[in-house]
């Protein structure tokens, strides 16, 4: 976690978190970052200005390990929690739309596969998926059901020994590229996932844009009409919220580190401008001001990199509460944001341009903020751990 390979050295680690990290953990992290200097950001600001998605770095990402890291057999990588978790900063420092994808892709449609689908299915999914050859959605936002899953009305009907799905779902990333779609659907014995293939007569996928955030990101609506699929299109071992939910607790992990990224990458290109910039005869960085504003704003970071490591370590050990996850999504993403503003503003009217990051940041974390569960919802899941009482309804 540490700046190696840029002037700044560690300036902002206050805390010294680093020590948290093992030699392995760090060179899990370090491969990344090089992976997302020499392959990222030379054309982010480019891909973001466009609003295009970089599909090319894809196989990349399978090279190096990193699609379904976090699971064992069909050709992932089954690293730690950890090692997962500073594979997302890494990737968020570049941009969010890469840990997005990484978040989609791994965390919710490969887990969903692997943790619940059959050994078919896992057999001729997964191998494929980890290796960047097929890519997978997750589809269970509707319009009318976002931060309520429980009320959405897509259906699967028996048709002798097929299913018939029918609905629509709104803001599902990567639904337009990908090559399986992981749909959840009301059926007569209730929530139950689907393994959609997207070139199956009746399934509509359509780019939402434009878009002010997430613009290396694609997200769609999606019409399902009439979508039949033999019956064992089905996920066998998931049935009710429990399913997608521990396939979303997988990504809200993720995201409880991935914005660390985004944070420090603010950070650093702020501390790099006020160590350059010149007013009143001294650096920016002289001043009391930006030094009380610095200060601020790394030990946030620090505290949400300690957040962060604590979260890890209680997944490795098997300890991980939603709860717990509901913390970091919270606390972490709110706090990245406020950096990246801060970070926004220090650098004056040069800030707004693409030539910075921490703008770019702070856009793509209104987005971040949003999905996967919202601050009040997150906050609620908190205060019903704290009273016991729920507050949803």
């Amino acid at each position: 976690m540490s700046t190696v390979g840029t002037p700044l050295g560690d300036a902002w680690d206050l805390l010294s978190a680093e020590s948290l990290i093992s030699d392995d953990e760090r060179a899990v992290g370090r491969r990344v970052r090089e992976l997302v200097d020499t392959t990222v950001r030379p054309r982010v600001a480019e891909w973001y200005e466009a609003g295009t998605y970089p599909a090319e770095v894809v196989r990349e990402l399978a090279r190096q390990g990193l699609l379904g890291m976090h699971l064992d057999g069909y050709g992932c990588a089954a690293r730690s929690a950890v090692e997962n978790g500073l594979a997302a900063m890494e990737l968020e420092a570049g941009d969010s739309g890469l840990r997005t994808f990484v978040s989609v892709h791994s965390a919710l449609a490969m887990t969903a596969i692997h943790r619940w689908g059959s050994a078919e299915q896992r057999n001729a999914w997964l191998p494929r998926m980890a290796a960047g050859e097929a890519i997978g959605c997750f589809a269970i936002t509707e319009r009318e059901a976002g931060s309520d899953p429980a009320g959405m009305t897509t259906f699967a009907r028996r048709d002798g020994g097929d299913w018939v799905i029918t609905g629509t779902k709104r803001w599902i990333t990567l639904a337009s590229l990908a090559d399986v779609a992981v749909v959840w659907a009301m059926t007569d014995d209730g929530l139950r996932g689907f393994l959609v293939p997207t070139d199956a007569p009746g399934y509509h996928a359509s780019p939402i844009g434009p878009k002010l955030s997430l613009r290396l990101s694609v997200e769609c609506d999606v019409l399902l009409d009439e979508v039949r699929l033999p019956c064992d299109a089905v996920l066998p071992g998931a049935s009710g919220m429990s399913g997608p939910l521990s396939c979303l607790n997988e990504a809200r992990y993720l995201i409880a580190w991935g914005v660390l990224g985004a944070a420090r990458d603010s950070l650093d290109a702020v501390l790099r401008h006020a160590a350059q910039r010149r007013q009143f005869g001294k650096p920016l960085a002289a001043f009391q001001l930006t030094q009380q504003k610095l200060v601020d704003m790394a030990l946030e970071l620090d505290k949400g990199i300690l957040l962060a490591v604590q979260l890890g370590r209680l997944k490795d050990a098997g300890l991980l509460r939603p709860h717990h996850i509901s913390a970091g999504k919270l606390n972490n993403t709110r706090e990245a944001i406020a950096i990246a503003r801060q970070a926004r503003a220090m650098l004056g009217g040069d800030g707004i341009t693409t030539a910075h990051s921490p703008l770019r940041h702070a856009s793509n974390l209104e987005a971040v903020r949003t999905y996967e569960g919202t601050d009040e919802v997150h906050t609620l899941v908190l205060g019903k751990r704290m009273t016991g009482l729920s507050a949803f309804a």
